[in-house]
């Protein structure tokens, strides 16, 4: 399934995820999304329970998810934090 979604969009949300989160074991976790990236920090990962979005090197990216409901609530999460949250 292609899903096209702004670049800028998914590193504002990472930004807030990563500030405004919890820090645990796998990364920054928030509204039920955790992010973290590679060791390197060229990859970011935003993940819930059913998504998971890779994001890397010329704004290339990849979902991972079994149906179009879990994409579509996984993206709400990502609006959600995006406007509930304040970039630092």
């Amino acid at each position: 399934m292609q899903n096209e979604i702004d670049s800028k969009f998914l590193l504002r949300v990472f930004g807030k995820v990563t500030n405004s989160g919890e820090k645990n074991s796998e990364g920054y976790f928030l509204e039920g999304v955790t992010g973290f990236s590679d060791f390197d920090g060229y990859t970011i990962f935003l993940q819930d329970a059913k998504v998971k979005l890779s994001f890397g090197f010329h704004n290339t990216y990849h979902f991972d998810y079994q149906s179009q409901s879990d994409f579509t609530a996984f993206e709400k999460k990502l609006k959600y934090i995006d406007k509930h949250y304040q970039a630092t």
